[in-house]
C-alpha cells in the first residue's frame, strides 16, 4: 500500500524482505491508480483482509482441511479470530497461535523458541498479522528456519477475524476509501502516518512520472 511503498524508500531491510517475496500484492487503491497512470497496471487491489476468508473458502470447498498458525494481535484476539475461523469455514483447524509482546522482534531466545513452536505445529499456512514493516522484515529473517509451506503477511486480517476491528462498508471499499474508514476510526495512530504518506506519495509518483515521460523509467 502507499505506506509500503513510502517505508521502501527509507529501509533497505524493507527493499531486501521485499526481493526475496514469492509474491507481492497491491494492497492500496492509490498504488493501483498510480501504477495504471504510469502505463505498469497491476490487476486489482488485493488486500489481506480479502484474501485470507478467500484462501479459506476455496480450501474448505477443496475439502482441503489447512492447517493455519496465527502470529499477532493482543493477547486474547488471536483466539476469538480461531473461534471465527473455524466456526466459519468448517475443516480449517487452528493448529497454534502466538501474541508477542512489543519488541519481540530484537530477543533472540523468544523468536528461536517462537519458530520451534510454529515448526511443532506444522502448519500449512502461517498468517503473520505483525503491522508493517515488522512483519515483513521478521518473516524474511526467519524464512530460513521456518518449515512452513506458505507465510502471508496480512497485517489487521486477524482483528477483522476476531471482530476487534471493523472493516469499511462494502460501498468504501469499492470506491478505494477504505484507509478513510480506518483514519477516521484510530485517528491517533494512524493520523500522522497518514499526513506523512500524503506528503511523500505524491512526490514519489511525480518522480516516477517524469522518469517514464523522459524515457529513463
Amino acid at each position: 500500500n502507499v505506506d509500503h511503498v513510502v517505508l521502501y524508500q527509507e529501509s533497505s531491510a524493507l527493499r531486501e524482505a521485499y526481493a526475496a517475496a514469492d509474491m507481492v500484492l497491491a494492497d492500496g487503491a492509490p498504488v493501483v491508480a498510480a501504477a495504471k497512470l504510469l502505463s505498469r497496471p497491476l490487476p486489482e487491489r488485493v488486500a489481506g483482509s480479502d484474501l485470507v476468508p478467500r484462501l479459506f473458502q476455496e480450501a474448505v470447498s477443496q475439502r482441503l482441511g489447512p492447517r493455519v498458525y496465527l502470529l499477532g494481535g493482543a493477547p486474547g484476539v488471536g483466539r476469538r479470530a480461531a473461534e471465527h475461523i473455524e466456526s466459519t469455514w468448517p475443516g480449517a483447524k487452528i493448529v497454534g497461535l502466538a501474541s508477542p509482546p512489543p519488541g519481540f522482534e530484537t530477543d533472540a531466545a523468544l523468536n528461536a523458541s517462537l519458530v520451534a513452536e510454529i515448526n511443532a505445529c506444522r502448519p500449512d499456512v502461517l498468517l503473520i498479522g505483525l503491522g508493517a514493516p515488522k512483519q515483513e522484515l521478521w518473516i524474511h529473517r526467519h524464512q530460513a528456519e521456518l518449515r512452513v509451506p506458505v507465510a502471508l503477511c496480512i497485517g489487521a486480517t486477524i482483528d477483522f477475524l476476531a471482530g476487534e476491528r471493523a472493516r469499511a462498508p462494502g460501498w468504501m471499499r469499492r470506491v478505494g476509501l477504505e484507509w478513510l474508514f480506518r483514519v477516521l476510526l484510530e485517528p491517533r495512530r494512524l493520523g500522522r502516518r497518514y499526513a506523512r504518506d500524503a506528503w511523500l506519495f505524491p512526490r514519489l509518483f511525480w518522480r516516477e512520472w517524469r522518469c517514464a515521460t523522459s524515457g529513463r523509467f
